[in-house]
């Protein structure tokens, strides 16, 4: 009976560095600078910045329009291009700059909401 009450004591410990203290991270609260710990950093917001795919897009490889719900995506040069198959997507990352020439190579599909191009 003795050893259960030492375990009772050490988990409570435990709980109570891991809900209030240094561990409190790890169960999502932080050290109350930020909401979980996370965000922009003092002064910044991030309001405004999220972004959509668009409904529709060209697959670069082979030209079909593809709906961006169900292509499949790789990201190269900080844009998102979308392919109709996976076949395509490895022969676009294979070779990116065989099939970005022109106006490709402008390719921006990652548009924040409040821009309009």
């Amino acid at each position: 009976m003795n050893e259960l009450g030492y375990f009772m004591l050490w988990a409570g410990i435990i709980f109570l560095m891991m809900r209030f203290g240094c561990g409190a991270h790890v169960m999502g609260h932080g050290h109350g600078k930020t909401k979980h710990g996370k965000g922009p950093p003092e002064g910044q917001s991030t309001e405004g910045l999220r972004w959509t795919p668009p409904a529709d897009d060209v697959d670069p490889v082979c030209g079909k329009t593809v709906s961006t719900e169900t292509a499949k995506p790789s990201v190269y040069d900080g844009h998102v291009y979308y392919f109709c198959s996976r076949d395509c997507r490895e022969r676009f990352e294979a070779a990116p700059e065989q099939y970005l020439t022109g106006d490709d190579a402008k390719h921006t599909t990652a548009q924040p909401e409040n821009e309009h191009v």
